[in-house]
């Protein structure tokens, strides 16, 4: 494991993949490969993993962590949205997505993620292509600013922040982390919850957008449930109610549809020892869905409970609704 990183929901994330000698397993946002590693350990001696991550500089280091165990990795730079087809029509028992950024990247100063340091403002999860958060601030208008700020970020003060910065890049590029926040933390008012930095939403808006993390995840969650073999798992870690929101949907209707069941209906949260050791951890919420088999398919039963367990609750809203839009990865340490 890298130095630093600690993978968050580790052991519960591995239980629900229900990990297994012998099975197949997708690590989509292969990261640092903290999560990869214990699911080959749990898997040995002849479990698979395939591991994909859209950073090539993240993947070289997992590359490294994973090199002892051999051919029973096979890893390559992509999206988890191409999963399938560097399956080549295998089915996986099992996949895992920890959404977001890991540790390295949000405090590596070069990448641009963070407001805690001097760096570029890029953002970009691959640095080979697309437009950086920079290019962002100076070129979309007024209104498109205030759009992203809002949509991505849940920023009540988007308007004035995106009129502060049109001011700002008027008279000097916006090229830097800290000049970007400063320029942010004056336009925006204090936070309301304690600890968060003004700059918070703003970052996280711009990293989504850039990055494009939202585009399509409804439709990717059903897309990879449908390549999982019977009772395979699809396993997603979010960090903000954004990207929580969509998989909490997708896997509802899945679950509604079939043949599918949520194996909790409330979201898994970090526990108050792992909390002490990671604090970053705080806003991660696990969400876990199984393929039924094909005799639970036949069985009325069980696709009852499957549906039940995906209901809303009868006065139409939702057990484990929140408004931390915040992501955690994105807050000042």
């Amino acid at each position: 494991m890298q130095r630093g990183h600690t993978p968050v929901l580790l052991h519960e994330a591995l239980e629900r993949l229900s990990v297994e000698p012998g099975g197949l397993y997708v690590d989509g946002t292969l990261g640092l490969a903290g999560h990869a590693a214990e699911l080959l350990r749990r898997s040995a001696p002849d479990g698979r993993l395939l591991g994909l991550d859209r950073d090539g500089e993240t993947l070289a280091r997992a590359a490294e962590t994973l090199r002892p165990f051999g051919t029973r990795v096979h890893l390559a730079q992509a999206d988890f949205r191409e999963a399938e087809q560097h399956l080549a029509g295998a089915r996986p028992n099992g996949v895992l997505l920890d959404l977001g950024v890991n540790s390295v990247q949000l405090d590596s100063p070069e990448r641009g993620f963070s407001f805690r340091f001097e760096g570029p403002l890029d953002m970009r999860l691959d640095r080979s292509r697309g437009v950086s958060a920079a290019d962002v601030v100076q070129h979309l208008r007024e209104d498109e600013l205030a759009d992203v700020i809002y949509r991505f970020g849940e920023e009540p003060a988007s308007r004035r922040i995106a009129r502060a910065i049109v001011a700002a890049r008027q008279s000097q590029a916006l090229t830097t982390t800290l000049a970007l926040a400063e320029v942010v933390r004056r336009a925006a008012p204090r936070a309301r919850r304690p600890g968060l930095d003004p700059a918070t939403r703003t970052f996280q808006a711009l990293r989504i957008h850039v990055n494009g993390e939202l585009e399509r995840l409804g439709d990717a969650m059903k897309h990879l449930a449908a390549l999982l073999a019977e009772d395979g798992r699809l396993v997603v870690i979010a960090f903000h109610s954004l990207e929580d929101r969509e998989v909490k949907h997708a896997f509802r209707a899945l679950a509604a549809e079939g043949p599918f069941e949520l194996l909790e209906r409330r979201a898994v949260r970090p526990g108050d020892e792992e909390l002490a050791r990671n604090p970053r951890a705080r806003s991660a919420r696990l969400r876990a869905l199984r393929r039924l088999r094909a005799d639970e398919e036949r069985d009325p039963r069980a696709r009852s409970y499957s549906r039940r367990l995906a209901a809303r609750r009868p006065d139409g809203r939702d057990e484990d609704e929140h408004d931390d839009a915040s992501d955690a990865r994105q807050e000042a340490a």
